[in-house]
């Protein structure tokens, strides 16, 4: 007994001098205005960057390996202006610092985020085109990536040459980027500014906490009702650039007694243009979220968002109608009884309904269940100018209809084609000078040319020759994950995820306006029997139909026809990462694995691709499947306070694309041949330079990438090998096996250079190119029933010249100096000079194949030259451009109100630039090409561009409560 004692007494002798010497740092966090404590805000503790996260009372604490001496905590958070405040830490005392304050960020870049990134890639033909990384980074607190996201977004400048398929966005941890693309949709979660200002960030390819992500980095956005600070905001805006307005008014409850809390939002965007004409815009989005914390350990979250958006889309024009029509200009929108209409109307309405429960099951580990279920449509309109009447004769059936391509920009429209020959005439002048005055006094879609088309007496009763299509994905996927947070000791946390998704897209072309006419006969006019065909009689008899079990059907408005399938996509994956912290340096290591599937069920059977299996287009296809895997892992090593390096690098593999899978989805079961699961490596490192008044990362980063595909559709004429006259095709492009460099470095810096004045700088240097030359082949319908050629062409050794090509996709340099005054009264304005650089046109895949040099033989050109290949094929680069943009705020609190205003003005200079293009892929051999270029009234099928907006300005008040 005594003994026992004895020793009790020798423990507590021990113990008690440890709890004595522990040092600790803890405080609060309260908004400045309301004095309401914050939630989720970043406390950093500079010299050795340990951070901690403040709770919902906005309560936080560093308990172990707390440095000594003289420290800066940082705190920041989204939507408010980071603050330093410097302490003294004596060892074994504790620093409390309760009630530290944020001012609200009056510099409201969220809202400048959502007009000039979201919008934007709602508003091109082409999303590919013009979607871009920049939305990944708004979250971001590093001096570059700020740069990237507010100021280089406009010319859609990828960083380190990456779009959003390669960053993933999650919202409340579950992943949202399509599985049809890779690409988030951002309109799915539009006009939620309010509710998008709790958002966390990693990096490239560093420790995240949710999943292993990807190389443009990770980007949670946090949605939960308890993280939102209690009051409300009632705002409008007003700018030129995608939409012409703006309401919305949001609320957030705080935690209520019983342990609840909500949160809602309603918003109206809208407009009739945007700075490009033509551009209808009419969003209305609504949030709500609940959540109830049953008790000290679980918590229950749901979180509803409908974001309906209806888009006026624009598209690429050629140097020719800029010059006539200028940067504004839209072919796709006309008048009609003195309305405006665009042809291309792009419709998303997809809800997104999610459950999160989170579970503290101790004060060291926390458990994060999700599910979530998205359904509903995306839908894209154009005009169907392919409208027939059925006529029989002799017993056999023959279609009479078909018009003329209506986009007032098609080629046979412009001056350029009458003027296409060596020497015109009198007359080819005079036709192109009433091509010019046509199309410089109206140029725009002839809606009621369409009525009457329709309407004509020797078509009444007849059927449209003329109809609006909306080609609709309508998707339902389910989305389950499992996200473990362990502090397995005080420097050393796990990170796991399990992860399912699965998703059913019912693909199908819908008649959504007969525009007068009173059906639509649901057939292929340009199916014809070629003459070399083999096929049977009652084969070739049903290659005009869509669906050859329902022939010759006459559709309404609402009906489905053309095409019709679903795509079916399952993934399931698990990650695991550790993260080690230590005085000196800290690093990371993390893994993943992940299986993939995808079939297409046909609903139609196409009358060029008739039967089942993969030749055919009803019925199942083969089921494709992959398995991917990832590795990571990187430190921070700590030369000192103010001085670190860092270093990530990953190796991974990632499946393709449900839109890269199928060469024609639309139309047959086939897959792609040569698929394989792309391949990517990449390695950066910074140094990182921090001080209370000067902030500086410099980074090199090098990624590669093997084994990419894509496809491409379009027309193109004279392919070689097809013989005189039979060369003409609609074409599906399939390249695979694409290797891509990505090289550079960037350098973000900024110096606060008095309390109310800093100074920012930044740089990006880069070298994007593809390694190899990669593997070409098309596929046609035209091809389909011909005995003579392969169901897929290939030209030479099969592959296209791209080696050393650069890849298209915004400026390789970028540079930026900028400042920003902050007054103490709450007024503040920032200007910004960007210069940008070495951008480059995408590049004919098609020209630089074998088609390129041969005849329609096959064999080579009698009149080829190499040199004069190599200057037809000389990849253009845009010219180098500068933007100087301004932004500026100012608020006052009256009473228990918070009023203020935010505005920025873009490209103050109204700089004339083009933000990209690409090449037609009509004319891709040699002797059409030179013939085309060499014209000396320009060329008939020129690059097509897309321009940067002019002088665009951006305007919101609002009031906070």
């Amino acid at each position: 007994m005594k003994k026992s004692f004895l020793l009790f007494l020798f423990g507590i002798a021990f113990s008690l001098p440890s709890f004595a010497q522990q040092t600790v740092i803890k405080g609060s966090v309260l908004d400045g205005i309301t004095g309401q404590p914050i939630p989720d805000v970043t406390i950093t503790i500079e010299e050795t960057g340990q951070t901690a996260k403040t709770n919902g009372k906005g309560e936080f604490s560093f308990t172990t390996n707390v440095p000594l001496g003289e420290q800066v905590l940082k705190v920041e958070i989204v939507g408010y202006v980071t603050k330093r405040y410097p302490i003294i830490v004596n060892e074994g005392k504790t620093v409390d610092i309760s009630g530290m304050t944020l001012d609200y960020d009056s510099s409201d870049k969220k809202d400048l985020f959502i007009i000039s990134i979201s919008d934007d890639n709602l508003n091109s033909e082409d999303d590919g085109l013009t979607d871009n990384i920049s939305g990944l980074l708004q979250a971001s607190r590093d001096v570059f990536l700020n740069a990237a996201a507010f100021d280089f977004s406009a010319t859609f400048f990828r960083p380190r040459g990456l779009d959003n398929a390669n960053g993933k966005v999650l919202i409340n941890g579950i992943e949202m980027n399509k599985q049809f693309s890779g690409r988030p949709q951002w309109a799915n979660w539009g006009g939620l500014n309010d509710m998008q200002r709790n958002q966390e960030f990693s990096m490239g390819m560093s420790a995240n906490d949710y999943n292993f992500g990807d190389l443009a980095g990770t980007n949670n956005i946090i949605m939960r009702a308890s993280k939102y600070r209690r009051g409300g905001r009632i705002s409008y805006a007003s700018a030129n650039r995608s939409y012409q307005g703006r309401v919305m008014a949001s609320y957030n409850s705080g935690l209520l007694e019983g342990g609840w809390s909500y949160s809602v939002l309603g918003s109206r965007r809208y407009g009739e243009n945007g700075y490009i004409d033509g551009t209808l815009y009419d969003a209305n989005s609504f949030f709500v979220a609940v959540e109830k914390q049953i008790n000290k350990d679980h918590s229950l979250n749901f979180t509803g968002i409908y974001a309906q958006n209806r888009r006026g889309r624009s598209t690429a024009i050629t140097q020719e109608v800029y010059d006539l029509k200028g940067r504004q200009y839209n072919p796709l929108w006309g008048e009609l009884n003195g309305e405006q209409r665009n042809s291309r109307m792009r419709n998303t309405d997809e809800p997104i309904l999610m459950l999160n429960h989170f579970w503290d099951i101790s004060s060291k580990v926390r458990l994060n269940t999700n599910v979530a279920y998205q359904f509903g449509e995306i839908a894209n309109t154009r005009i169907d100018n392919g409208g027939t009447r059925l006529f029989t004769v002799g017993g056999e059936n023959a279609y009479l209809g078909g018009a003329r391509n209506p986009d007032p920009t098609y080629y046979q429209n412009l001056p350029s084609f009458f003027l296409q020959d060596a020497n015109p005439t009198a007359n080819d002048f005079q036709n192109a000078y009433s091509a010019q005055q046509q199309f410089l006094n109206d140029g725009q879609m002839p809606w009621a040319s369409f009525y009457e088309g329709n309407l004509r007496p020797d078509n009444v009763g007849g059927n449209s020759l003329y109809a609006i299509q909306a080609d609709v994905i309508k998707d339902q996927q389910l989305s389950f994950n499992s996200i473990l947070d362990a502090e397995l000791a005080d420097n050393i946390r796990l990170n796991t995820s399990v992860n399912y998704r699965r998703l059913n897209s019912q693909n199908f072309a819908r008649i959504e306006d007969l525009l007068g006419g009173t059906g639509y006969l649901d057939v292929d006019f340009f199916a014809e029997e070629d003459a070399n065909s083999t096929i049977s009689d009652e084969v070739a008899a049903n290659l005009a139909q869509s669906d050859v079990n329902n022939p010759n059907r006459i559709v309404r408005e609402g009906d489905r026809y053309k095409y019709n399938y679903e795509m079916d996509a399952e993934v399931v994956s698990t990650f695991a990462q550790a993260q080690f912290k230590y005085n000196k340096i800290d690093f990371y290591v993390g893994a993943n694995i992940s299986q993939t599937s995808y079939q297409r069920t046909g609903l139609y059977e196409n009358g060029f691709f008739q039967g089942g299996g993969n030749n055919g287009s009803f019925g199942e296809s083969d089921n494709l499947s992959f398995t991917n895997y990832g590795i990571k892992g990187g430190f921070t090593y700590k030369i000192t306070g103010k001085h670190l390096l860092d270093v990530n690098a990953s190796y991974f593999t990632k499946a393709p694309t449900l839109r890269n899978s199928f060469s024609n989805a639309r139309q047959t079961n086939a897959t792609v041949i040569g698929l394989e699961s792309e391949n990517i490596q990449s390695v950066d490192a910074s140094y990182i330079f921090r001080s209370p008044k000067v902030k500086a990362r410099l980074t090199g980063f090098y990624s590669g990438f093997k084994n990419g595909s894509d496809i491409g559709f379009y027309f193109t004429e004279d392919l070689a090998g097809l013989g005189v006259d039979t060369g003409d095709a609609f074409v599906q492009e399939v390249l695979t096996n694409i290797e891509r460099r990505h090289v550079g470095m960037e350098l973000g810096i900024e110096a606060q250079v008095t309390p109310t004045i800093k100074l920012k700088g930044a740089a990006s240097i880069g070298q994007y190119t593809f390694q190899n030359n990669p593997d070409l082949y098309l596929t046609s319908v035209d091809f389909q029933n011909r005995s003579d050629i392969p169901q897929e062409i290939r030209f030479g050794d099969g592959t296209t010249q791209l080696k050393d090509v650069h890849v298209a996709g915004g400026p390789e340099r970028a540079f930026q100096l900028g400042f920003e005054y902050r007054d103490p009264n709450f007024w503040n304005i920032g200007v910004t000079s960007n210069f940008f650089s070495n951008a480059y046109v995408d590049v004919s895949n098609l020209a630089r194949s074998a088609n390129f040099t041969s005849d329609f033989d096959g064999n080579t050109f009698n009149d080829y030259d190499p040199v004069v290949a190599r200057e037809l094929l000389k990849q253009e680069q845009f010219d180098d451009y500068m933007l100087v943009n301004i932004v500026g705020g100012k608020s006052w609190r009256v009473n228990d109100y918070f009023v203020g205003f935010f505005a920025t003005i873009n490209n103050v200079f109204n700089e004339e630039y083009r933000t990209g293009g690409f090449e037609q892929s009509r004319l891709a051999n040699f002797r059409r090409m030179q013939e085309d270029k060499s014209r000396a009234n320009g060329p008939v099928f020129g690059s097509r561009y897309f321009f940067g907006t002019g002088t665009t300005y951006y305007l919101n008040v609002y009031v906070r409560f």
